[in-house]
């Protein structure tokens, strides 16, 4: 009998890629859905565990750092396993931490389950991005990639107000439960619709690593941690900055969150479509887009008939930077593509705690809540700068 380390993918040709993407997808929607909707839901968690909303807010940050941790560890720990069972193991872990959260009886408790349910995050979107792009063909990886990302967009159009309704109704911890059971939908998904692949020859945590080596690696990441910033420097403050500088009722922020979870939709498949052309073309024109969305958003925060689309073409602009950075990172580390997927995701976690601290930081000086918008265009511009630092090094050595 061959081993699984030689033996062929004969699966791969007979099972369609369709539904194994749609499979991946929905752990994405699991995962986008745990992640968004405890923010919706923390003045309910915090009366629940009898804490203040700031106590409460470090649940978020300890799902975060689960993600920033896990994504290389876990990785780098799975690089000599099939992608197939690595993703089925990620999936398992997330469904479990999800469900010890249902049950989680106090503050501490609940802290730990958060950080763990974090943790396979990152490599869970990691290793569905290798599996989904090696599905299709090469003209269609990113478009692949993008579909998988999918998943967590829609879970901020339809996931998150979904649970957040059943735990404002029924109940916070149902929420969890809500996950924990979309987790094992995805696991039953993954088992039966992603074919088998064999793990590559030398596979391993030193060929990981490897990839850390790789100039161009950290460039990608830090045009995602620094681009991506700027997109978190709004997101964070959406709802002050409509109420106070907008003039809309807090009655409407559900819709203005609804809208720009709704843009990040389109979004997310107009990228994969332009990385499939131009990789890097397509990371420089959305990083010009977004820092010109930025800038138009700032300029018309206070006339709410400009604003209200600007927040619909903000979520769509950020989310098309994805697709095109993941592929990014899997071309520049060939050779270790699930660690370096993985820490797109531990990019963007990144990201989201510098935009959120940079565009507090100017809301704290008094320059209002229009402010975080020049805060994110100039991120945005500074992420266009390194990804144009990346392009020129590479045609120099290509060209030496």
């Amino acid at each position: 009998m061959a081993s699984p380390r030689t033996a062929a993918p004969a699966t791969t040709a007979t099972i369609p890629a369709g539904p194994a993407i749609f499979a991946l997808a929905i752990g994405g929607f699991a995962i986008g859905t745990t992640e968004f909707a405890i923010m919706g839901l923390l003045q309910n968690v915090a009366a629940g565990l009898s804490i203040s909303i700031p106590a409460a807010g470090q649940l978020i940050s300890a799902y975060a750092l689960g993600v920033v941790v896990g994504a290389p560890v876990l990785a780098a720990l799975a690089a000599r396993l099939p992608r197939k069972y690595v993703a089925v193991v990620l999936m398992a872990l997330f469904t479990l931490a999800n469900f010890s959260s249902v049950l989680a009886p106090d503050f501490g408790t609940m802290l730990v389950t958060r950080f763990l349910s974090g943790l396979p995050h990152g490599a869970y979107f990691g290793v569905a991005a290798v599996i989904a792009a090696s599905l299709v063909a090469p003209t269609r990886r990113a478009q692949s990639v993008a579909m998988v990302m999918l998943g967590l967009s829609v879970a901020n159009v339809l996931g998150v107000p979904a649970v957040t309704w059943l735990g404002q109704n029924y109940g916070w911890r149902l929420m969890f439960l809500a996950v924990a059971l979309l987790g094992a939908v995805t696991v039953v998904l993954v088992m039966r619709f992603v074919p088998f692949q064999p793990v590559h020859e030398g596979a391993g945590i030193r060929r990981e690593l490897g990839s850390l080596k790789r100039g161009q690696v950290w460039l990608a990441l830090l045009t995602g941690v620094v681009g991506f910033g700027g997109f978190f420097a709004v997101y964070a403050y959406i709802s002050p900055t409509m109420t106070s500088v907008t003039g809309l009722p807090e009655s409407a922020l559900p819709l203005i969150v609804g809208l720009y979870g709704l843009g990040m939709v389109p979004g997310s498949i107009l990228g994969g479509k332009l990385a499939d052309r131009s990789v890097m073309g397509s990371i420089h024109l959305v990083m010009a887009a977004i820092v010109l969305v930025q800038l138009l958003f700032w300029a018309s925060a206070p006339v709410p008939w400009l604003a209200v689309p600007l927040v619909f073409l903000l979520g769509a602009a950020g989310s098309s930077l994805v697709p095109a950075l993941q592929t990014r990172l899997m071309d520049v580390s060939p050779h270790a593509q699930t660690l370096a997927a993985s820490l797109n995701h531990s990019a963007l976690n990144c990201a989201n705690a510098l935009g959120a601290a940079l565009g507090g930081l100017v809301i704290a000086w008094g320059l209002g809540y229009r402010a975080p918008a020049l805060v994110g265009a100039a991120l945005a511009l500074v992420g266009l700068g390194v990804a144009a630092l990346s392009s020129w090094l590479e045609r120099h050595r290509a060209g030496s």
